[in-house]
């Protein structure tokens, strides 16, 4: 993939007659062209972030887009007097993107110029050309998730989050609790398949065994009643962290077996993961079937041996091990002898509860 057919993460704009016809400073700035509206509002449904890098005094532009209804679409806005290339390198620095995933609309060609000199790999448009940015392919994602069409919003109590955190006086535990965390875990749906596809492929460092699972896998795995497809989802006040976790588990009589297990590496110093296999083992327990996890070692995911690990999942040679067909590929499975925990005090957990599958192992095999 060349960085100009790359997908775009983030569009930065330009204020005057580029956004809104004429020059704030100068009296002359309208109300936002509605194509620019109707962009913004577009990009933003599919996952798109919008972002500013404007010559401009800041109250007032900001008092403009507030009256206009289009303050809350952006995030990190940079309005000042310093460079444009500057302000579009502090975006995509606090984003954590790549220039090759920022493009920049401006009206001036000088302006465009001086960004694309200093970041060559950000893509930049004409004024001329945003009614028609939406047709574009790296403005036009494959899918469009639950998580997608609230990524602004994640983005947004990201950031609040943070200052919060950096002007807490204390522990990060005691500040955790302060958060008012929700996990949720549920059945996945039809309506969820793209997003847990989504983080099997996407999620490489805090994945168990490295193995992407499209779409129509996950959707026969749905169907089928010896397995659970399960999305683990996080919340705190100051807003949604979207999907952060999945579990595909197929279930024996005797054991139940984790095929799968990924999280989201926003979550690691929340103590999410453990918090999921603490509440899978709770499950397993009251269930009287023994627990066995795959994990197969990439180049990035270590710390999710470690988890498990941690968890007290160990290499004890254990009669359900018999109970699994093996798929002859490289892998350690883990077994473990389920407990019941309590629920972790920094976080209020919700969950469906798992039960007995009604097939026995012989009813197929182990794919």
């Amino acid at each position: 993939m060349t960085a100009q057919s790359a997908p775009v993460k983030c569009l930065v704009w330009d204020l005057d007659n580029t956004l809104w016809e004429g020059t704030l400073l100068e009296g002359g700035a309208g109300t936002p062209f509605e194509t620019v509206r109707r962009t913004i509002e577009t990009l933003d449904r599919r996952g798109i972030l919008n972002s500013i890098a404007s010559k401009n005094d800041y109250d007032l532009a900001w008092q403009r887009l507030e009256e206009a209804g289009l303050a809350e679409y952006f995030v990190i806005p940079k309005i000042g007097w310093w460079p444009k290339s500057r302000s579009v390198r502090e975006i995509a620095e606090a984003l954590k993107f790549a220039p090759a995933a920022v493009a920049f609309v401006d009206d001036q060609p000088a302006e465009r110029a001086e960004v694309q000199f200093h970041l060559p790999e950000v893509r930049c448009y004409t004024a001329e050309q945003v009614a028609t940015l939406t047709t574009l392919s790296e403005f036009t994602p494959a899918t469009a998730t639950v998580d997608s069409r609230q990524r602004r919003q994640m983005y947004q109590a990201g950031f609040r989050r943070d200052a919060e955190r950096d002007g807490f006086d204390g522990p990060d535990h005691s500040f955790l609790r302060t958060l008012e965390l929700e996990l949720r875990i549920e059945r996945a749906s039809e309506a969820d398949l793209a997003r847990v596809e989504e983080l099997t492929a996407r999620t490489t460092q805090m994945n168990t065994t490295g193995v992407h699972y499209p779409a129509p896998t996950l959707r026969g795995l749905l169907d089928d009643p010896r397995y659970e497809v399960l999305v683990a989802t996080l919340s705190d006040r100051f807003g949604p962290y979207g999907a952060i976790g999945i579990v595909l588990l197929e279930k024996f009589d005797t054991v139940w077996h984790l095929e799968l297990f990924a999280t989201s590496c926003r979550v690691v110093s929340i103590g999410v993961g453990g918090a999921i296999l603490d509440w899978l083992s709770t499950q397993a327990a009251r269930n009287n079937v023994h627990l066995i996890a795959d994990f197969r070692a990439t180049d990035r995911n270590r710390i999710m041996e470690v988890t498990y690990r941690f968890a007290g999942y160990t290499d004890d040679p254990c009669d359900c091990r018999a109970e699994l067909a093996t798929d002859g590929q490289s892998l350690t499975r883990l077994h473990l002898l389920p407990a019941v925990h309590e629920p972790p005090t920094t976080l209020r957990l919700s969950s469906v509860p798992l039960s007995p599958v009604q097939l026995s192992a012989t009813d197929g095999t182990h794919q």
